[in-house]
Parts: structure tokens; sequence; C-alpha cells
């Protein structure tokens, strides 16, 4: 059956140990992105690493401060990253387009309209809509949470059929995931509350973290939405969750009825 899914892919999925960007991650996941292309699925992906990308481009000489720093690395490494999609998504004939916004491009109102009008045209002309906040005017106040909430919001404004969390981990786990006693929490209904197994730590590299995604899920869940997190790092793990989804690591979020 065909969906429509938002893929979100976060920074520590997409970013290596030394913060640079991960170039043969990204090409692995965009022929997961290509694979559920031909069978039919619309896609709209929602990726972190600008930072990481422009991290990597400049050596700067002088000391910024933090605001500085993400406006200046997410303006240089946006075009990197995306031009960087571009070709990988070109080799199986995909056009991609790009969708910078901003927190307050979800108030109800013209801009929101105009924000959904804009990706379901692409959707209708089998372009990927590529979205991302627009790190280099929203800071403070202005941010979204990170791209998990990003994420959400995108899910519910386009109607998907369901939201995929990529992260560094499998998904939540009744205790720390370091414990060897840790299990895989792999389904979670409306009526089951997990919050106490949600730690607060955010990523190594992005704003986020499990309480971020579990915020989200939660949210997205309640708009009839199936949502899953999953280890991005993994092997296939796009193919696998379409393909071979009880076998395959994960949170399950079922949607309410």
């Amino acid at each position: 059956m065909k969906q429509r899914i938002v893929i979100k892919v976060g920074s520590n999925v997409l970013t290596r140990p030394d913060g640079k960007l991960d170039v043969t991650r990204m090409s692995a996941l965009v022929d997961q992105i290509a694979w559920l292309r031909k069978e039919g699925h619309e896609v709209i992906l929602v990726s972190s690493g600008a930072m990481a990308s422009g991290r990597g481009e400049l050596h700067t000489d002088h000391s910024l401060d933090s605001v500085e720093q993400r406006q200046l690395f997410s303006a240089v490494g946006q075009v990197k990253l995306v031009g960087l999609y571009y070709d990988l998504f070109r080799e199986f004939g995909i056009h991609v387009g790009q969708v910078l916004t901003m927190k307050e491009n979800f108030q109800p109102g013209e801009q929101y309209e105009n924000q959904r009008a804009c990706m379901t045209v692409m959707l209708e002309n089998g372009v990927l809509p590529i979205v991302n906040e627009n790190d280099t005017v929203s800071v403070t106040e202005l941010m979204f949470t990170d791209n998990d909430e990003l994420s959400g919001l995108i899910a519910v404004m386009m109607k998907a059929d369901m939201l995929i969390l990529l992260s560094n981990i499998d998904g939540i786990f009744d205790r720390h995931p370091d414990d060897p006693e840790a299990k895989l929490i792999s389904c979670v209904s409306p009526e089951h509350d997990i919050s106490e197994y949600i730690q607060p730590e955010k990523s190594a590299f992005g704003r986020g973290g499990m309480h971020s995604k579990h915020t989200t899920a939660r949210k997205v869940q309640k708009s009839g939405i199936r949502v899953i997190i999953a280890n991005g790092e993994r092997e296939n793990i796009i193919v696998d969750l379409l393909t071979n989804t009880q076998s395959t690591p994960h949170t399950e979020f079922t949607p309410c009825k």
C-alpha cells in the first residue's frame, strides 16, 4: 500500500566521531529512500547535518559565540549538505527540493498554508522535499526544540501515514541502554505510560535526545500517525522496517484509533 512517510535523520546518524559529515552513511540512506520511492511511497526527508557539514568546511581564525557558530556553520553547511543530497539522489533520477522553515511557519495562517501547498506540489510532481530549520535566522526562542519536533510538525501538517525517527540507538529501553539487563520496548500504545524510562540526556552532536523523541512521538501518535524510533546506523534499517518489521529492532508508537 502506498504511504506518505516522513523520515527524520538525526545529527548522530549523519556525523562521524570527529564531528564531520558521514558521507558514506548519507549515501546508504539515500539508497534506501530511493527504494521506498521505487515501491511507490512518497517520502519527505527531515535532515540534520548542516552544522557538521559547515564545521568540516571552515576553520575560523577567531573565536565565535554559540549563535555566531550556528549561523556561520549552518549557512555554509546547508549548501554542501543539499548539494550532496542532490548528487546522490540524481543517481536514481530523483529530483530534490529544499525547504527551510522556522517555528513561526507552523502557526495557523497564510505561512502555514503556503508551506503545506509548497510541499504538496513537490510531492505531486515527484520531487522529494528535504526539510531543515533555517538556522541562519532561527535563534533562541525562535528555534524548534530540535529536528524531532520539526519532523513531527511536518508529519501532522502533511497528513503522513508514518514518521520514522532515526537516531543512533534502537529505540526506547526499560532502563539505561548500557545496562546489560535493558530490554527494548517494541510497542507503545496510546494508553501505555513509559515516561519513567525516558532519559533526559541530549545527543552528542544535536539538540535532541530520547526525551525529545518520546515527546514528538506522543504528539504525532495522537494525530493518528504511526511513529517508529530506530537506529539509523543499522545497515538497511529503513528497508527492514518496511519489509521485516517484526524482527527489526525498533520502538513503535501505534496511532490512536
